[in-house]
């Protein structure tokens, strides 16, 4: 770090990147204004808002004063020391700009697009609402500006927002000329976003980057080779990450314990009473006790060959429950990204271990085995029924992923990379029909004795980020193209998934054909994403688990998350534990109802995955209530589940694979490796461990 050129100037944009995560903006704040005067770089806040919009958001959310702001989308300077407009940055937008045809060229070719407010609008900046255009219409769109003689700049993001600039309008182009007015070098400037439009401040030769955890894949994309940190943590938390990875600040400032304020829809949840506060000194007390029994739990789990799903030597084996004494992938790519966040050799040796025993199984076509057995080392390539078991291989995509960005162990990437290549072309294959989404067989995923096919929400938001996760990998081959085709083909994915689970009456504004099921889907709006969606026929269940993923892996934003949360709240997922995996359960006569939903008694209603309670669910819930930064509200959850956690069928503490949706009562093996090491996952994120 001692051969890098000091930040002498940080710019980061606002909504979803320091905004989005109140008690990381929070965290932000103060540790910001901790930095001595003359050390503290310029700040600078270059966003897509208007300049009122703006003072009227940092106002609110108690960000630090900057020193400039760059607002509009990079068509207006602000000198917030001296409170005035740079007027000579102005000038330079004049030419070549037509602010009335632009806006006839977009009522023209795109009739669909709906004019953002006033407030969005400036004389140098035209906006739009146009919900997830396609590579082709944006092209389109460019060509039919051309024709017109206009000679501007398009810029297009978060799949929605459409702007029309000057040509000398971006955020980059606004920056440069910033640096250019204060005599600084690229080189000593920072830059933080999260979307398409702030790819052109990355993109200023020389700048160094934070790119947050709930980035966009058009950023990401945009971004292949250049110099970035890409945070482990989402909104302000990844960009104080990416700050202490550069250097600017030494360490993270805690703000002082104050009861989060919520906005009306979220506090209209709770009673006066119940609005959750923060941890009391008893529940910190109680978390530290789980957090020690989780790390116990999970080395139960530790084997020569890799994590075991359970702790072999606690849980007696009747029958099929052989199947445990095995390293399986969807169990152990769970298992290995929940403890990365442990410091701890033995952890580390096992996730490695994890990785080979299942990659090295791989057959010739790429198929990643199920599981391997631990014994024996035999594989087993598919689950209940000789059922081919598709999100084992997705899972170990993402996990290998996760593993290498934790670990830098490139020398792993060189020795499986064709493997891991295999492994994506034998996925890609079951996307039969090239429409972006896999095809899963019934009872082809963790579901195992559950009836879901075809477009299934869970593998879905998977494949996504398994897309995501491989271009990465790529690029840290060095493989910039075809990193950027892995990310391009990430955006048609997520495009895809909101198009078909997201169901609205309002017109998508993509030209791709109706199919059967979106035609009944449009019977009405809905508060989440769908379970499955097949050719003829659609499951409105809520898939608890999978909504939870989606906003994890960055497929839903905040604003549908949220809306999302408001409603699995609302119905009461999280009782009496958090959190049941389906709402509401399948009930016999139901024509989703499968006679073998009653094998074992494992899925019947409140059974197994037909509504239970699954704990390292629960954990990524706390996961997911953190992310939206109702950071209290999560603290309180995570103390449930370590409640849930501590039950036990024979002692306490057994992290048992499940519960039944109704009673709470633990249920499943003992010391189930992804409860504790998602519950340990939870404990770091919130930042409550020893």
């Amino acid at each position: 770090m001692g051969t890098r050129k000091p930040i002498k100037l940080f710019a980061s944009d606002l909504d979803y990147t320091l905004v989005g995560h109140p008690s990381g903006a929070r965290a932000f704040a103060t540790t910001w204004r901790t930095l001595p005067d003359g050390d503290r770089p310029y700040l600078v806040y270059n966003t897509g808002r208007l300049v009122e919009d703006t003072r009227r958001l940092i106002k609110e959310t108690g960000l630090p004063k900057p020193d400039f702001l760059i607002c509009g989308v990079g068509t207006s300077i602000v000198d917030m020391r001296r409170d005035c407009v740079l007027k000579a940055f102005s000038e330079v937008l004049e030419e070549g700009w037509n602010l009335k045809k632009v806006e006839e060229v977009v009522s023209t070719v795109m009739p669909d697009a709906k004019k953002q407010p006033s407030y969005f609008q400036t004389p140098f900046k035209s906006s739009w609402y146009a919900e997830r255009l396609g590579t082709t219409a944006l092209r389109e769109f460019e060509k039919a500006l051309e024709k017109s003689r206009l000679d501007v700049s398009v810029v297009y993001s978060s799949s929605r927002d459409l702007d029309i600039l000057p040509k000398f309008a971006d955020k980059g182009n606004a920056l440069r000329w910033l640096l250019k007015h204060l005599r600084l070098r690229a080189e000593n400037v920072l830059v933080a976003g999260d979307s398409g439009n702030d790819s052109a401040m990355f993109k200023v030769d020389g700048v160094r980057g934070i790119i947050v955890d709930n980035a966009q894949p058009e950023l990401i994309e945009a971004t292949v080779g250049l110099p970035v940190h890409h945070a482990s943590k989402v909104c302000a938390e990844g960009v104080l990450e990416g700050l202490v990875h550069y250097g600017v600040i030494a360490e993270v400032v805690e703000p002082s314990e104050q009861m989060e304020s919520y906005e009306p829809e979220i506090q209209h949840l709770f009673d006066e009473q119940e609005t959750p506060q923060g941890l009391s000194p008893n529940q910190r007390d109680f978390l530290k006790i789980a957090y020690e029994k989780a790390v116990d739990g999970l080395r139960r789990n530790i084997t020569p060959v890799g994590f075991s799903a359970c702790s072999i030597p606690d849980n007696e084996t009747r029958g099929t429950d052989a199947n445990y004494h095995s390293v399986w992938a969807r169990d152990g790519s769970i298992a290995l990204i929940g403890s990365l966040c442990l410091d701890d050799e033995d952890f580390r040796a096992c996730q490695l271990a994890t990785l080979r025993t299942l990659l090295d199984h791989t057959s010739l076509t790429g198929q990643i085995p199920a599981n391997v057995r631990i014994e024996s080392m035999e594989p087993d390539y598919s689950g209940v029924g000789g059922i081919c078991s598709i999100d084992s291989g997705i899972w170990v995509i993402i996990a290998a992923y996760e593993y290498v960005r934790k670990t830098s162990d490139f020398s792993f990437l060189r020795e499986y990379f064709s493997t891991l290549q295999r492994a994506m072309d034998w996925l890609s294959a079951h996307d039969s029909n090239n429409d972006a989404l896999l095809e899963i067989p019934e009872a082809g995923d963790w579901t195992d004795l559950f009836g879901r096919s075809y477009n299934v929400l869970y593998d879905e938001v998977l494949w996504y980020r398994a897309n995501v996760c491989f271009g990465r990998l790529l690029e840290f081959r060095g493989e910039a193209k075809r990193a950027g085709d892995y990310l391009r083909w990430s955006r048609s994915i997520k495009n895809a998934i909101l198009r078909k689970f997201w169901p609205t009456t309002t017109q998508n504004g993509d030209d791709a054909p109706f199919t059967f099921a979106d035609q009944q889907t449009r019977l009405g709006d809905t508060n989440y994403l769908l379970a499955q969606i097949t050719p003829f026929n659609f499951d409105w269940r809520l898939d608890a688990y999978g909504n939870i993923l989606a906003y994890l892996f960055n497929v839903l934003d905040t604003e549908r998350a949220k809306i999302a949360f408001r409603f699995m709240w609302g119905v009461g997922i999280n009782e009496p534990h958090p959190v049941a995996n389906l709402y509401p359960p399948v009930q016999a006569g139901d024509p989703e109802w499968r006679t073998y939903y009653t094998v074992n008694l494992l899925n019947l209603p409140n059974h197994y995955h037909n509504g239970g309670i699954w704990p390292f669910v629960g954990a990524q819930w706390v996961r997911f209530i953190n992310h939206l930064g109702f950071r209290d509200i999560a603290a309180q959850e995570l103390v449930r589940v370590a409640e849930l956690n501590q039950k036990g069928i024979a002692v306490e503490w057994e992290f048992n694979e499940w519960a039944h949706g109704k009673t709470g009562r633990p249920m499943g093996k003992a010391f189930q490796a992804w409860s504790c090491s998602e519950f340990i996952h939870a404990c770091h994120e919130l930042r409550v461990n020893p």
